[in-house]
């Protein structure tokens, strides 16, 4: 807990509005606006990171719908069955999956 002083009270709030960026909530380079607009931006650029990890790069690449349902005939032989394939939007092969159309 923080001294009941005015004088440090008047300190801490000094030192908090600092470390929010020179003291100035709404201007300059660290508004906090804008700290918040990169943020949500990092955020973004993860989450879509992440999409192409799973939906792409983790997957086996058909350069053509035909090779693609050539692996999912060639899957049913061994027994899988379900798989669909898709175009992919990242890379623009072809990828299977087992959930099924939307």
């Amino acid at each position: 807990m923080g001294s009941k002083k005015r004088s440090a009270r008047a300190k801490e709030i000094a030192q908090f509005k600092d470390s929010l960026g020179a003291g100035d909530l709404f201007g300059g380079e660290d508004d906090i606006f804008a700290r918040e607009d990169q943020r949500q931006q990092e955020l973004a650029e993860a989450r879509e990171d992440a999409m192409r990890l799973k939906a792409c790069e983790s997957k086996n690449r058909y350069r053509s719908r035909t090779e693609a349902e050539e692996a999912i005939a060639s899957c049913a032989e061994y027994g899988t069955k379900g798989l669909h394939c898709y175009k992919c939007k990242y890379c623009g092969g072809w990828h299977l999956t087992s959930h099924p159309w939307e």
